[in-house]
């Protein structure tokens, strides 16, 4: 039996058009993190009770801004949205 890991950004990998160097390292590290930050939002919504709301909706809005730094290519705000994202638990 062959265990393979789907590394859902392992297009990153072979890109070259994001440029090379620190950037892309910071787009790959920022969408791990944002993929990381999606699975604790399902956490916090499986809470009984709505009791995990709060928390789901700041999650949640941290995850859209980091993808608004992405999309706009700005990268003091994706090393900011990075630094967020990485001490969420």
């Amino acid at each position: 039996m062959t265990s393979t890991t789907n590394d859902p950004l392992g297009f990153l990998n072979n890109s070259r058009g994001m440029g090379d160097g620190q950037n892309t390292d910071l787009i790959q590290q920022l969408l791990y993190e944002i993929i990381r930050v999606k699975e604790l939002i399902t956490y916090y919504d499986s809470i009984p009770n709505g009791a995990g709301q709060l928390g789901s909706s700041i999650l949640n809005e941290l995850v859209t801004e980091a993808y608004n730094s992405l999309v706009n290519y700005d990268t003091v705000l994706m090393k900011k949205y990075y630094e967020l994202l990485l001490n969420c638990d």
